[in-house]
């Protein structure tokens, strides 16, 4: 079993087995959890948002959501969801993305893609930042305008709010506790998240 708190900004990375359950709990409120999976017997396959949106047709994930691999296998399924909608599209921070949103002087922030970058050198699996794909933004609010455009909005979750999991196989979690203070996903102010896993009932 695992228990245990995120500090805000931090990264986490952990293995989850098959029939466990995995649950990330907003400790309080509106805090992004930029989140990666990959098969812990190989890692070359992982989460793919392109599989997992075209099968469950549409862009948000919520209960019943199946997430998809890059080879189209099953890896984790949402079985309760508390907030009710979950990012696919907005990725992770970055210093070029906080560069081009932002300002020049908002590049050295501390940003997602960093806290992904940490963990996968202390994994020391020969993992890098070719093996980092489109992430899940679990409770960020990301809405798509009628043009097609991406907004980042204030969030939808709150204190206490949580998505919980199935694993469908071995899965390795990479976690990046979103860090940004430049839009409101996760109100200006990032937050702890809780990570908890058990066993199958």
């Amino acid at each position: 079993m695992i228990d245990t708190v995120v500090p805000a900004g931090e990264p986490w990375m952990g293995i989850v087995r098959r029939g466990e359950a995995f649950r990330i709990v907003d400790l309080e409120g509106n805090q992004a959890v930029d989140t990666l999976f990959y098969n812990a017997a190989d890692t070359h396959e992982h989460y793919s948002a392109q599989n997992t949106i075209q099968a469950q047709g549409r862009i948000y994930l919520t209960t019943g959501s199946v997430l998809l691999s890059n080879r189209g296998r099953p890896m984790l399924r949402i079985e309760d969801d508390t907030c009710g909608r979950h990012d696919t599209l907005g990725g992770a921070c970055s210093a070029e993305s906080n560069t081009v949103r932002y300002a020049l002087e908002k590049r050295h922030m501390h940003s997602c893609r960093d806290s992904f970058l940490l963990a996968l050198a202390q994994f020391d699996q020969g993992m890098s930042k070719r093996d980092l794909p489109s992430n899940i933004n679990f409770f960020m609010n990301v809405p798509v305008t009628p043009a097609g455009k991406l907004t980042f909005a204030d969030g939808v979750s709150a204190a206490g709010r949580y998505v919980e999991m199935r694993a469908e196989m071995d899965v390795i979690v990479l976690i990046s506790n979103c860090p940004q203070l430049n839009n409101p996903c996760n109100a200006y102010n990032p937050t702890p998240v809780r990570v908890m896993v058990w066993g199958p009932d």
